[in-house]
């Protein structure tokens, strides 16, 4: 009944197999990939015919974490998996990066990448066994996959790189001092399509060194995809790339000089403009089969790919009169807006972000149910491209997988350099508002959120700024590397290639590449260039800014306190209710962890000490020695008990009250009065001894002291 193929390597530390031909027959490819404990079913299916008039490859990847995966029920009312989860997306956008640039040019098929979390051993990350499981299904399905690619994770460790590492080592980085980097690297047999890391200020060879580990390591796995599919593969379906090389023939001679000149325009809008009124000059040249013909889109942006591209490789010159390393103007200002807590707006030519940083307390940090566990994330950052910021209308809706993507790249920037929580309680929001855009717009919420939270009294261990690289690569070899690049170069170029970091390192990087002929030298050209243009904008950003700025007045203060993690308990209160009563009676929040780190925010200094003083008074011990103020609460005839620090009392014995004699307590003391005393100790069992006499009850300083010194 089943055609089943199976293989198997030891990877690693792990064994990793792959099977196929038993589950989900109907679809045009299946293959389950396991690595360890961790099991993801790809689904693959491409329709037979294509849709008319489709001008763009309509591929589309859905990865899905099922919490039965990791025996696991789902939060919330519904107790089911709702829309994809941040990680979710990110892991879609991360699997296809790197297989749309292998299929086949021209191939406009509908194709689905389908992955499920069947099985997660909360030590390998399914991501990676996800990437590799659409690769095989893709390379079994017929589809013009011109793959496969093979792909892993990498971590440094003590100067060593690590394959593989387990989720627990990768969670929480920024708290780690030893782990140093978590990048993902896919590739195939010749070449790197895709890399995405978060890196804590590693050197450009430390990085390469890292790409080239991973590219050797993917090997064995692209060897056994290659291994099965002799065994399982269906048979190549039967596409013929179209041939519209007489179209573009017309459209080259119609439209060639109409390109160039609206290219030579510097200025975007002027060259939006120049151009849409060149592909009208070549539609007029066009007859009504030509209209029609669904390649002519092809043409149009070939012909403009040519035109910018020569210039670029044979001149030297780009789309707006720079050379190939230099950085548009930029300009950076701080404190624009009067009430937020920070807030930045970065300028460089034509692409702008608002950065506005937001301080909170602990009951604003994020929960976030994963498969490997409920955790919070005190650091957020939300990108937001609002359709005005490239001149065009469009429906405001929510972050779509765009937003979620840019924001993610720009939070891995900046988290490397946050200061410990121990030093800097608070949570932090940064809200980056694209308000113009011609390219790179995720680099300018870096080099903007950096400068946001210093204005916001963040003490960053160092500023960070972010740069875009690109690349045109021509058949016959000849290349030129970019910084800074452009919307349209970009669109027309063969490489995006974001590098963000400090003086000292890589914070992050993120490359997509749209060929396969990247050499190692191309990419070591790239990491250095972007230094350069790293630094550079590290320098006109020190214009605004150089060091962390004064809080706000609007922003909340956050004291930090260590008690007994024994004394927790008696702080919180039966059901709540002690920490709710200093909550309301100080005004103040107060958030406790399990390690008795007590933090307690307002943005007024005396709730803050307000609450100081409930909680220690709770949790403190007293001092053998100290002098205390304190509330007479009983008189007895052998003396006073005095409630001296939050709720303990002790006696003060008749014969402590005063160095004269004393009839009775009453003659000194009545209830409610207040008075000084000091803690001499505690008897044998434990009870205190107080003292009135060795007190001066005016000045609370102690007699006995004055006398010695006299």
């Amino acid at each position: 009944m089943f055609n089943e193929v199976k293989k198997s390597i030891q990877w690693g530390e792990e064994t990793l197999t792959l099977e196929t031909g038993k589950i989900a027959r109907q679809a045009d490819s299946t293959v389950i990939a396991t690595l360890g404990e961790t099991s993801v079913l790809a689904a693959v299916v491409f329709a037979k015919k294509e849709k008319p008039g489709m001008d763009f490859f309509p591929l589309t990847v859905n990865y899905q974490e099922k919490y039965y995966a990791a025996g696991k029920i789902p939060g919330g009312f519904f107790k089911r998996e709702a829309r994809p989860t941040e990680k979710e997306t990110l892991t879609a956008r991360l699997i296809d990066r790197p297989i749309r640039p292998l299929f086949v040019p021209g191939f406009k098929h509908e194709t689905q990448v389908t992955l499920t979390v069947l099985s997660h051993d909360l030590v390998n990350d399914p991501d990676m066994v996800a990437m590799i499981a659409a690769s095989a299904a893709l390379t079994l399905s017929g589809a013009p996959f011109r793959g496969p690619i093979g792909a892993c994770r990498v971590g440094f460790e003590d100067g060593d790189y690590i394959l593989n590492p387990t989720v627990d080592d990768m969670h929480d980085i920024r708290n780690k001092p030893e782990q140093r980097l978590d990048l993902v690297v896919a590739g195939t047999k010749d070449a790197v399509m895709m890399v995405e890391s978060e890196a804590y200020e590693l050197s450009e060879s430390e990085m390469l060194g890292a790409i080239n580990f991973a590219h050797a390591q993917i090997q064995p796995v692209i060897d056994m995809i290659i291994d099965m599919a002799e065994d399982a593969a269906k048979e190549p379906f039967d596409f013929q790339a179209p041939d519209y090389s007489d179209l573009y023939a017309v459209v080259k001679k119609a439209g060639e000089k109409a390109v160039r000149a609206a290219f030579a325009n510097t200025d975007k809008q002027e060259r939006t403009a120049a151009i849409s009124a060149a592909r009208e000059t070549i539609k007029e040249a066009l007859t009504e089969e030509q209209l029609e013909d669904a390649n002519l889109g092809s043409c149009m942006k070939k012909l403009e790919a040519e035109v910018v591209r020569g210039d670029i490789v044979k001149t030297g010159k780009r789309i707006d009169g720079r050379d190939l390393s230099t950085v548009r103007q930029i300009v950076s200002e701080t404190g624009v807006l009067p009430r937020t807590h920070g807030s930045a707006l970065f300028t460089r030519g034509e692409t702008q972000g608002l950065v506005v940083t937001t301080l909170g307390t602990g009951d604003d940090e994020q929960m976030i149910d994963a498969l490997n566990g409920t955790y919070r994330s005190p650091f957020l950052l939300h990108y937001n491209f609002p359709p005005y910021s490239v001149g065009e209308c469009g429906r405001m809706m929510g972050p779509g997988r765009r937003e979620i993507g840019h924001g993610k790249l720009a939070w891995r920037a900046l988290q490397a350099v946050l200061p410990p929580a121990t030093e800097f309680p608070y949570t932090i929001r940064v809200v980056s508002e694209i308000t113009e855009s011609n390219g790179s717009s995720s680099m300018a919420s870096v080099c903007g959120g950096s400068l946001s939270m210093m204005d916001a009294g963040v003490p960053l261990r160092a500023p960070v700024a972010g740069v875009a690289m690109g690349l045109i690569l021509e058949e016959n070899g000849e290349y030129a590397v970019l910084t800074d690049i452009l919307g349209d170069e970009d669109h027309l170029g063969d490489m995006d290639f974001k590098v963000a970091g400090t003086e000292n390192g890589i914070t992050s990087l993120q490359m997509d590449i749209k060929v396969a002929g990247i050499t190692p030298e191309i990419m070591e050209k790239a990491m250095a260039q972007a230094k350069d243009g790293r630094l550079h904008i590290l320098g006109e950003m020190s214009n605004a800014l150089t060091e962390a700025g004064s809080f706000s007045e609007h922003a909340p203060r956050i004291e930090t306190i260590q008690i007994n993690p024994e004394k927790i308990r008696e702080v919180i209160g039966s059901g709540g209710k002690v920490i709710r009563e200093i909550c309301e009676v100080s005004g103040a929040k107060v958030d406790i962890n399990d390690d008795g780190v007590i933090k307690i925010a307002s943005s007024n200094g005396e709730q803050i000490e307000k609450a100081r003083e409930m909680i220690m008074s709770i949790a403190a011990e007293p001092e053998v020695g100290t002098v205390y103020t304190g509330t007479v609460v009983k008189v007895m005839d052998f003396g006073a008990f005095v409630n001296f620090f939050g709720k303990r009392d002790g006696l003060v014995h008749v014969s402590q009250m005063a160095n004269e004699r004393v009839n009775h307590p009453n003659d000194l003391v009545k209830e409610g009065q207040k008075v000084k005393v000091k803690l001499m100790g505690f008897d044998d069992r434990g009870k205190v001894r107080l003292s009135m006499k060795v007190v001066d009850q005016e000045t609370g300083e102690e007699i006995a002291a004055e006398k010695k010194e006299d």
